[in-house]
């Protein structure tokens, strides 16, 4: 599906929820991203991720913690490879090569170098965003890197 018919129907409600797995989250936020500064992008995708989430029949589905910590990740990185492309924005798929650990639906565990297991299972992670409270520094040390 196209970007614009994919925003579409995820705006609209009409995607359908097994066709909408945690890759197509990853690229419905990388989308907004492109498309909005990173406050308007927080805004209109948590809004439209919460309504879709209603649509479905799944209203406590939506995590504000991890949308927004994806939607960091997604913004740092895409930034990031923007800078080595010369200024030229990724593609979604030339984001998706390069961040492969986005996609994959048991890497909410890339969150978990950033989050203790506690903070992200909390009834409070889920309805407003957590500063990581997890440092990489000490995860290192601890790893003995």
């Amino acid at each position: 599906m196209r970007d614009q018919e994919f925003i579409a129907a995820f705006e609209n409600c009409s995607l359908r929820a097994e066709d909408f797995h945690h890759a197509d989250h990853v690229r419905m936020a990388f989308l907004y991203l492109a498309r909005f500064p990173i406050l308007e992008a927080i805004q209109r995708f948590s809004l439209a991720l919460g309504r879709f989430a209603t649509a479905i029949g799944k209203p406590n589905l939506y995590h504000e913690t991890i949308t927004w910590a994806f939607l960091f990740l997604i913004r740092e990185r895409s930034v990031e490879q923007t800078s080595r492309q010369g200024g030229r924005q990724p593609s979604w798929d030339e984001f998706a090569a390069e961040n492969p650990d986005l996609l994959n639906r048991k890497s909410n565990a890339i969150l978990k170098d950033y989050y203790f297991e506690e903070t992200l299972t909390s009834e409070l992670a889920s309805k407003v965003f957590i500063l990581p409270n997890r440092s990489l520094a000490a995860q290192e040390e601890k790893k003995g890197r």
